[in-house]
This record gives C-alpha cells, structure tokens and sequence, in this order.
C-alpha cells in the first residue's frame, strides 16, 4: 500500500508540473496578447485574433488531456503495485538497450 501511494504521489507531482509548465506558457501567451495591443491597424487585430483563439485551444486540449490520462496513470500504477519485479526487469531491460545504443554511438 505504501508503494501505491509513493507511486500516486510521484505521477501528481508529475502531473502538476507538466501542466504548471503548460499554464505558464499560456499565461506568457495572455501577456504578449496584451502587450500586442499597442500594435495598430488590421493586421494587429487578425493577429490578436488568432492568438486568443489558439489561447482558448490551448486551454480546452489541456483540460482534456487531464482527463483522459488519469485512467491510464491510474491503470499503471495498479499495475506497477501489482508486478513490481516485473516492472523492474522491464526497466532494467529498457535502460540497457538504451546504454548498448548510446555506447555504439560514441
């Protein structure tokens, strides 16, 4: 049980910061929206238009992202809680492939 929570606690400190990250570029985004307002003629307006509409994108694809990767975060960790040796000669594999491929190119 405290490998589950140990697991749950490290994918939402993961979690947090990929979507810290993303609403810190949105926000950089909002402000040159606004810096964009000393821009004068049509060409100024079409181009406020689009970023605030590639802003409000942004935001929705965040929120679904959110969603929809809580069931595969929560399936994993049941597996991980489930199988951990398994998971840790899958890992061990995995980083061995990648040092016999980084080594050769070297």
């Amino acid at each position: 049980m405290a490998r589950k929570n140990a697991a749950q606690a490290d994918s939402d400190q993961i979690k947090d910061q990929v979507f810290s990250e993303l609403q810190a570029l949105i926000e950089e985004s909002e402000r040159l929206l606004s810096d964009s307002a000393s821009l004068v003629g049509e060409d100024a307006d079409t181009l406020r238009a689009q970023l605030g509409l590639k802003l409000r994108q942004a935001r929705d694809a965040t929120s679904r992202l959110g969603q929809k990767a809580q069931p595969v975060v929560e399936a994993t960790q049941q597996y991980i809680g489930g199988h951990p040796w398994q998971t840790v000669a899958v890992s061990a594999g995995f980083g061995l492939v990648v040092g016999l491929l980084l080594g050769r190119r070297q």
